[in-house]
């Protein structure tokens, strides 16, 4: 696998008013995010509506990405599965469509307390995959958390590469790194974690606010002053839940298209309130 960059967004997915994918805003959120310095992707992750996406979505979504940003961009596409026949399909079409790695989310709803069903999980997915796989903690999505001791005792599997943490917990941040050992790369979901999250040993982060503060998340890994700024932001946006993003991204020059039913888009009155949040950031 090759490196992946230390800021990467978690893309959002533009749908047409029928439902199906906008293949056109696809590229133009591509193109819009790499004239500004975005050369990591994680497509069809729960901020790309990936629990959503029908059979054949996240090898179109991922095989655009690789057309038109060529070889050096880093392509992590989203698995949201529930079983390992279901996985086995989206990897499948995630290796056909050209990503470097996929990043799986933890299946919830027959195994959710059950760790030692949902290690092996991961163990049958990376197993079968010809790609590299990083597991996908997001308690506030699934409703679970990957335990830390999980974690590590998956990342002895030699398929099994990383995680992506959206937690928004620091104190799992040295424990995992320090269990995997050389190698494991974690990456933080949590906008605001950026900062403390890299200096506690993270590679970096995978966030919905790249989308429309690429800059300010990029900063915020070594400067303190663009993590509150970063954060203070995000507070905004993220009240209005995945809606927010939509909208924060609309303002920032992306085409959000519109979301899957039964999201809907927010209101003028939130609306204002994520353009006043965004001010600041857009002046820094």
């Amino acid at each position: 696998m090759k490196p992946p960059p230390r800021t990467m967004v978690a893309l959002i997915t533009p749908f047409n008013s029928d439902g199906s994918l906008d293949g056109a805003a696809h590229i133009h959120n591509l193109e819009t995010l790499a004239d500004r310095g975005v050369d990591g992707y994680l497509l069809g992750g729960s901020t790309g509506q990936g629990p959503y996406l029908e059979t054949g979505e996240r090898a179109s979504l991922t095989a655009t990405a690789r057309e038109t940003l060529g070889s050096s961009a880093f392509l992590l596409t989203g698995v949201s599965a529930q079983s390992v026949r279901q996985a086995a399909a989206q990897v499948a079409e995630a290796v056909g469509s050209g990503a470097d790695a996929v990043l799986v989310t933890t299946p919830t709803l027959l195994l959710r307390n059950d760790h030692s069903l949902v290690a092996s999980f991961y163990r049958s997915v990376a197993d079968m995959s010809s790609i590299p796989v990083f597991c996908y903690t997001v308690p506030a999505v699934t409703g679970y958390e990957l335990p830390v001791d999980t974690a590590i005792d998956l990342a002895r599997h030699p398929n099994i590469v990383g995680m992506k943490d959206s937690g928004g917990k620091a104190e799992r941040i040295a424990p995992v790194l320090a269990g995997a050992g050389p190698g494991y790369t974690l990456f933080t979901g949590a906008s605001k974690l950026v900062h403390e999250a890299v200096a506690r040993g993270a590679h970096g982060a995978i966030t919905a606010s790249t989308n429309y503060a690429p800059d300010l998340v990029d900063a915020a890994r070594v400067d303190p002053d663009a993590q509150e700024a970063l954060t203070t932001l995000t507070a905004i946006v993220e009240r209005h839940g995945l809606a927010g993003t939509y909208a924060a991204a609309d303002m920032a020059g992306l085409a959000p298209g519109t979301m899957r039913a039964p999201l809907l888009p927010l209101d003028e009155t939130a609306r204002v309130q994520i353009e006043n949040a965004r001010r600041p950031a857009s002046d820094e």
